[in-house]
Parts: C-alpha cells; structure tokens; sequence
C-alpha cells in the first residue's frame, strides 16, 4: 500500500465520510457548508502556516544534510501551495475518482499563473532590463544627490508606478533584478535587505492602481464595476504615488550612509544592445500585456519570444524560466486551494462597516491572494461605492505583507531569496519591514 505522510492520513477518515458529495459544493447543496469547502480550507491554513514556516525548513536542510534536499524542497515559498493543492487533488482522486478531480481542476481559471510566468520571462531578458535599467540611470543622473542613493530611490518609487503599465508583475521583475545586481550584489545589513523587500512589496502593490488593467485586484472588479482608468487615477491612484514615493524617499533617506558606499553600476549591465532587438522585445511584452485575458494569444506570442531568443541568442542572457515556472507553480496551486475559500470569505466581507471593511481587508489579504479578496467582493450584489472602495483599497494596502498576499510577490521572493541568509526569507521579518509602509498606504487611502 503507498505509504502517505501522517498529516495525509489524518485527513482521510474525514474524507470517507465526505465521499457522497465530495465535488459538490454548499451553494449546489443547497445551503450549508460542504465537504470540499472544509477540506479545502483545513489544506489551505496548513498551506499559510507552511509558508510561514520555510525559514525553520531552510535551516533543517544545514543541520540535516543527509535529508538535505527534502528541507530544501519544503523550504521553497514557491513550492508550498502546489504541494498542498496536489494533498487535496490527490484526496479527490482517490476518495471520489479521477473524473471528480479532474473536472475541478478544469473547473479552475490558470491565466493569471500562466501570464506572470510569460511576463516574468520577458520582462528579464537582456534587451528590457537593459532599458529600464539605462533610464534609470540617466534619470538618477538628473537629481542632484549621491547616485547610488538616487538610483535605489528610483528603483523603489518609478519602477513600482511603472506596474500601472507593464504590469505589476513585470514591474517587480524588474525592479528586483536591479535591486539584486546593484545592491544586493555587493553586500547590505540584514536589516537593509528586509526592509528593502518590505517598502519594494507593498510599494508593487499600490503602484498598479494608476490604471485599471495592470494590478490583479483591480481587474477582478474594474469591468463589473465599470472603472476606467480615469476613476481608477482620480480616486486610488494618486494617493498610492504619493504613499510610493513617500515610502522610497523614507528608507532611502534613513540608510543613506550605508547607501552611499555603494557602487550603482558596479554590477549593472554595460552590454549594448541593438535598438531593433530592443524594439522587438517590447513589442512582445506590449502583445503580452495586451492580451493579458486571452492565454492562448500570449502564450502564442511567448513561443514566438522563445523562437527569437534563440535566433539572436548573443543578445541574451539566460532566460528565467526556472524561476517563472516556480511562481507560476505557487500562484497555480493558490487558485486551486482558493477555489473553494469562497463561504468564509464573503461572508467575512459582507454587513461590514466601509472603514472596519478596509482594516478588514487589509489583514485578510496577508492570508490570501488580494485578487481573490476582491473578486469575491465583485459577486455581491448591491453594493455602496464606500464598500468598493473600501475592500480595493484594502486588497491592495495589505499585499506587501506577506509572500502570497500579492501575485508579484513569489517573483520578488525568487529573485532576492539567495541574498538572504539559508537563501530563505522569514515570514516574520518581512511582515515587520512591510508594516511601516504599509501604515503610510494606510494614511494615503484613509487620510487624503
């Protein structure tokens, strides 16, 4: 008999009982809660105590070499949800056979995983990075400060804006691989690293709500609610610039003596470019943005992107498919677990109080996807203008403090993680360096 893990065994007796309605869920059975809604939500809490515990799994890989690669596994971020989705379509399998599973999976939505893997790619290749990374550094070069302190500033508050454009997921790709090749690089304090990860989340976070099509949260609701980029700039997104640059002049000014040491362009990238690969890089991560709803035009255009590459290879550097493949991997196995949290959650946001509904979704985005937050909200019907507001600004104030709250944040993870000691980043740490940032997202969305 296959030998399952302890925790897996645990969950079976309820299971069996389970077994007659296993795929049907409460709305179907006609009130209640039903089985795979419980299951699926006793998986995904052990999923968010998982995630909080991979700094402890980091460590057992150094004191426990002979197992050393099992602790590695358990201690990526990136890894967590999609093992616990697989212990619950696995559970579904065996207890209610592979049509019931497999219907479900079929059942689930994979274009948000799908396109930041196909943005996460494009977005860090040689020909993009290289842009941004020169007009960075001409625009670094126009304020009359210390240029590392000028170009970590830029790094923090424009590329983050940026998200409203090419997407937040691209906008952290970039912004990480620059902070990772011109700081991290060359050594900063602990205290540094997590609380440029801290401000560079959250500030990701609220950077995308300038339009109406870049930020996760706000695309679950902008078509139902008919919010437009002109609403989305005059009610959330000015108030998120000034909280962005805030943030960013904040910590910059407060770790300039460490800082200024720093050698900006010691590790960028000096390699030229041709101007026409250029323009056919961005004309690929503008078809992706574009098509950002439709996964069989943009992974269509990104096997074309991978065709290039190969054909004009001395132009690039190594893609990053591993590390997109990992985040798609997480943000898959979240859209799994969190397709049957719907009978908490929109019962927690519904008959709630506009303010009390922001605090409220503020903390429930730290244990769940934001975008999740606010689609469950876009299914109630009637609701004021001061609930909308209240659970977007929410969604978004809260997704830089922890690893799932936002979808852009496992690529950040994947990209700085080996920077950090047991190349692990601490669930705790991240919180405590999010929180000063996030109270001034707090500030602007409540105070302005």
């Amino acid at each position: 008999m296959l030998r399952l893990p302890a925790f897996f065994l645990l969950l079976l007796p309820g299971l069996a009982l389970a077994t007659p309605q296993l795929m049907q869920p409460a709305s179907a059975g006609g009130g209640g809660v039903g089985a795979p809604e419980l299951v699926a939500t006793v998986l995904f809490s052990i999923a968010v105590l998982h995630t909080f515990s991979t700094k402890f799994f980091a460590h057992l890989a150094h004191v426990n070499p002979r197992h050393a690669g099992l602790w590695h596994l358990m201690a990526e971020v990136e890894v967590v949800f999609g093992f616990w989705a697989f212990v619950l379509v696995a559970s579904m399998f065996l207890l209610a056979g592979p049509g019931q599973a497999v219907h479900y999976l079929e059942a689930r939505n994979f274009t948000e995983p799908m396109f930041v893997f196909v943005i996460m790619v494009i977005a860090a290749s040689r020909p993009i990075l290289v842009s941004v990374a020169a007009l960075i550094q001409q625009a670094a070069a126009m304020i009359p400060i210390n240029r590392a302190l000028s170009t970590y500033f830029l790094c923090l508050a424009v590329v983050p804006l940026l998200g409203s454009f090419i997407t937040e997921p691209a906008a952290m790709t970039l912004a990480a691989l620059m902070l990772r090749d011109r700081f991290f690089q060359q050594g900063l304090s602990t205290r540094l690293r997590y609380a440029t990860i801290g401000v560079l989340f959250v500030n990701v976070s609220i950077g995308g709500t300038l339009t109406h099509f870049a930020a996760p949260p706000v695309l679950m609701v902008a078509s139902k609610w008919q919010w437009d980029s002109l609403f989305m700039l005059s009610h959330f997104g000015w108030k998120s610039a000034v909280a962005v640059c805030t943030n960013a002049a904040v910590l910059t000014w407060l770790f300039r003596q460490e800082l200024v040491g720093k050698n900006p362009a010691a590790n960028g990238s000096v390699t030229v470019v041709p101007a026409a690969v250029t323009a056919v890089h961005v004309a690929f991560l503008v078809g992706v943005v574009v098509f950002a709803h439709h996964a069989v035009v943009f992974m269509g255009l990104f096997l074309f992107f991978l065709g290039y590459t190969e054909a004009y290879k001395r132009h690039q550097n190594p893609l990053i498919l591993r590390e997109g493949l990992m985040v798609a991997f997480f943000l898959a196995g979240l859209v799994v677990l969190g397709g049957l949290q719907q009978w908490w959650l929109q019962a927690a946001l519904t008959d709630v109080e506009p303010t009390v509904l922001y605090f409220l979704a503020t903390a429930l985005t730290a244990v769940t996807d934001n975008a999740a937050l606010t689609y469950l909200a876009s299914l109630v019907d009637g609701v004021s203008m001061d609930f909308k507001y209240a659970i977007v600004a929410g969604a978004v104030t809260g997704g830089g403090l922890t690893v799932i709250a936002n979808a852009p944040n496992p690529a950040g993870v994947a990209i700085l993680k080996g920077h950090f000691d047991d190349e692990s980043i601490s669930f705790v740490g991240l919180f405590l360096a999010a929180l000063p940032p996030t109270c001034m997202a707090i500030f602007a969305f409540q105070a302005l």
